[in-house]
């Protein structure tokens, strides 16, 4: 069990995306495999920016200061719009 950082609900480490920080980005990490410190979040805008709001990206990796959040949104968007896309495939 893992607990989402943008809304703190404790789901399987399967539904959530592990993140990681690499030089002040914040990096998702999809298969687990990077090195350092991770963090966990579901694969969801909503919770991406419910832990921009609270700030949960320096706590969560034990940095000092902001981080950036802009691969990581582009990540989701892109994540979200395959969603859709396979869903659109499977309705026909």
């Amino acid at each position: 069990m893992r607990t989402c950082v943008g809304c703190r609900v404790r789901t399987a480490k399967s539904g959530l995306l592990r993140l990681v920080a690499v030089e002040g980005v914040v990096v998702p990490d999809p298969r687990g495999r990077l090195p350092g410190r991770g963090a966990h979040l579901h694969p969801d805008l909503g919770c991406l920016e419910l832990a921009e709001r609270r700030r949960a990206f320096p706590r969560a990796f034990r940095v000092p200061g902001p981080l950036d959040t802009g691969a990581l949104r582009a990540w989701l968007a892109e994540h979200a719009a395959r969603q859709q896309d396979g869903r659109m495939v499977s309705d026909v």
